[in-house]
């Protein structure tokens, strides 16, 4: 019999992909992506969801054309929410999470949200608190908000997108929404008081089948109208799905995109610090799970980082130097928020091979920092676009004294939530890193620490 396979729509801030992944190998089979974007019009700048579902259906139509695809799983961004209506469509646009405008209110909000130790989430920025977004849309535009018929999560809007079914899932609720306590699994204060837990749909677990594709999308698309749909999953939560149901703790995953997202099962037990970007995430499970993050693939983007591979003698030399860069890039979020980035030299004293080790060595040690800030233990896993960068590889087994393997997947998020799709999952395929940093990395690593510290 052949392994199904399983069609996953990966929705991240700067990407959009559909990707066929064999249910049997775990290995992605074909792939379509795009540049996600933001519409800057009134409202407020919101995501072009209508360009994003005719990427969707156009690209299953493609690929199903290649290969039958039996199940469909998606994975999204967080910190976002569709306000359906009672037609199925949108009562608002669906609000870019790094718009500022929430803050407009943020004092009346401050006084209504609950507790950092109720929700695992703490007080974020422009709109990365998903229960904020919704507290100034209910006020800005109450009478579009008086038609919302149901709240979704992200992933779960693309899978009633599909299905025409409504569900809630935890994942998303749980990522640092102040919408949900992790540790007594049901919704947060700041729901029940304002109402909203009417509006918010049945619970389903991430894995749940919502049902089969609707005709007019198996219609456009040339699916098997029995084709069924899963709940669907927070991107994050989808890299660090395989290891939960396979792999025994303590180790860390460190999923790279546009954030980099450190989740650590078995953590040492630790308090977390809420003015340092660390929270409560909730995996597939529904169990809390120690994180932290920073905005490591734009600040990649922003200093013009590069995977290309560099020499011994690059690297050698920044350690020489000692040039670095010091939080925070962008200064809003991560461990050290509020700081100023700056170089310790002018970069252009730099070559380009060693400006590239010192913005590689800068993210390792931003994720080491948030390592050590959720009580990570055993080894690291890195997952996305970093596992290719050998300089931050290196750096981060340095910077934390422990070892790091990488996924062998060109996407942890893909293969992750494919796994929502399949009975059997089975151990992810993981290289250890072997590549070390020389002596001289010590006192590199304790003066980054020294001046990032002070």
């Amino acid at each position: 019999m052949m392994a199904e396979t399983i069609a996953v729509i990966d929705i991240g801030k700067t990407n959009a992909k559909v990707v066929l992944v064999d249910g049997e190998s775990f290995r992605e089979l074909a792939v379509r992506t795009m540049k996600n974007g933001v519409v800057d019009a009134p409202p407020y700048p919101h995501f072009d969801t209508e360009r994003l579902w005719a990427f969707i259906l156009e690209s299953l139509r493609a690929l199903h054309a290649e290969r039958t695809i039996d199940r469909i799983s998606v994975a999204t961004h967080g910190a976002t929410a569709a306000l359906v209506d009672k037609d199925g469509g949108l009562a608002l646009p669906v609000l870019d999470y790094e718009h500022a405008g929430p803050q407009e209110l943020s004092a009346e909000y401050e006084a209504l949200r609950p507790a950092f130790a109720e929700t695992g989430t703490p007080k974020l920025p422009v709109g990365l608190n998903a229960g904020m977004q919704l507290y100034w849309q209910s006020r800005r535009f109450p009478e579009a908000f008086a038609k919302v018929a149901a709240i979704l999560m992200y992933a779960q809007y693309w899978s009633f997108r599909l299905t025409g079914v409504l569900a809630g899932e935890v994942t998303s609720l749980g990522c640092h929404a102040d919408l949900w306590e992790p540790a007594n699994h049901r919704y947060s204060t700041l729901v029940t008081r304002q109402g909203w837990q009417r509006l918010m749909p049945s619970l389903r677990k991430a894995s749940d089948v919502l049902g089969a594709v609707r005709a007019d999308v198996a219609a456009v698309t040339g699916l098997h109208r029995e084709t069924p749909v899963h709940c669907g999953i927070h991107d994050s939560n989808a890299s660090l799905l395989p290891y939960v149901l396979t792999t025994p703790s303590p180790y860390a995953v460190v999923s790279t995109g546009t954030w980099v997202v450190l989740m650590a099962m078995g953590a040492t037990p630790k308090e977390l610090d809420e003015h340092r970007d660390t929270l409560v995430n909730v995996n597939a499970l529904g169990d809390p799970v120690p994180s932290a993050r920073f905005m490591g693939g734009r600040a990649f983007s922003l200093l013009g980082g590069s995977n290309a591979l560099v020499g011994d003698t690059a690297i050698a030399n920044v350690l020489a130097s000692q040039a670095m860069i010091l939080p925070s890039i962008p200064g809003d979020s991560g461990p050290y928020p509020g700081q100023e980035a700056r170089w310790t030299i002018d970069r252009g004293q730099l070559g380009e091979d060693e400006a590239q080790v010192a913005i590689a060595f800068h993210l390792a040690l931003m994720s080491a920092t948030c390592l050590s800030l959720i009580g990570a233990d055993g080894p690291s896993i890195v997952e996305g676009p970093f596992a290719a960068n050998v300089p931050y590889l290196a750096m981060l087994k340095a910077a934390t004294g422990r070892d790091v393997f990488v996924g062998e997947s060109a996407t942890g998020t893909s293969i992750g939530a494919a796994c929502l799709a399949v009975e059997n999952v089975p151990k992810p395929r993981l290289r250890q890193v072997e590549e070390s940093l020389p002596e001289a990395a010590v006192a590199y690593i304790q003066k980054w620490r020294d001046l990032a510290d002070n």
